[in-house]
């Protein structure tokens, strides 16, 4: 059998991009496969600590799961448009710039008396250092299915009455938006602390990273391990 494993942002670099796997018989384990990985791609070997293990786009937490035949499987490191007229999605990776307006049109009901919309926005300096533009990379299909996932947390969470999020792909300048989170409510205190706890639900589950240029070149950003979302 054949396992199709993706690799994104450094993990691809260090070993040329996605594999295909094969094994003998007609299933492996999540467990077997990490470890044959780790045996014949030993740059990989010190990342396992840290990374998580998505199967068909779902994180997976019991490395005795069985993989077969035509299984997706996605190493996820730590983590940093449609047709005219169409209806703005809640949940969205693109690479176009994102449009806030949109954004609080679609969350803003008659019943809301406060709505936040936060923009994370790419900025000149980082941890002291000049910062001249980012690149933004996803496992997108996995990304949108972890942002609604953190909408539906956050609406399960708080009382609140909608949420959408949208993150762009690709390379963002100084002052570029990378994030909205649009959060409607009844009052002002559970639209802030929801869109608080989305913006930091989606750090840490949804599997985007960036590349941060600067004067001296260019590097793959650090982040936190990669959970499911709580």
């Amino acid at each position: 059998m054949r396992v199709h494993v993706r690799l994104f942002a450094g993990l691809k670099q260090l070993v040329g991009g996605d594999l295909d796997e094969e094994f003998e018989g007609d299933h492996v384990t999540v467990g077997e496969l990490t470890q044959h990985l780790a045996e014949r791609y030993p740059a990989l070997r010190p990342y396992f600590e840290v990374l998580a293990i998505a199967v068909n786009q779902e994180y997976c937490t019991n490395r005795d799961d069985v993989l077969h035949e035509g299984d997706e499987v996605a190493l996820i490191q730590p983590i940093s448009g449609g047709a005219d007229e169409a209806p703005t999605p809640r949940y969205l990776v693109t690479a176009a710039p994102l449009d806030a307006d949109a954004l609080r049109t679609l969350v803003l009901t008659p019943a809301s008396g406060a709505l936040v919309v936060f923009e994370g926005v790419v900025r000149d300096r980082h941890e002291g250092h000049a910062v001249l533009r980012l690149e933004y990379e996803a496992y997108e299909p996995m990304a949108e299915r972890l942002l609604s996932q953190v909408g539906e947390a956050v609406l399960r969470d708080f009382d609140v009455h909608d949420v959408a999020i949208h993150h762009r792909v690709g390379t963002l300048e100084v002052g570029e938006t990378s994030l909205l989170v649009a959060v409607s409510a009844e009052h002002r205190r559970d639209a802030f602390e929801a869109a608080l706890a989305a913006v930091d639900r989606v750090k840490e589950s949804v599997p985007v990273w960036k590349r941060e240029y600067g004067p001296d070149g260019a590097t793959w950003q650090e982040g936190t391990p990669p959970r499911p979302v709580s």
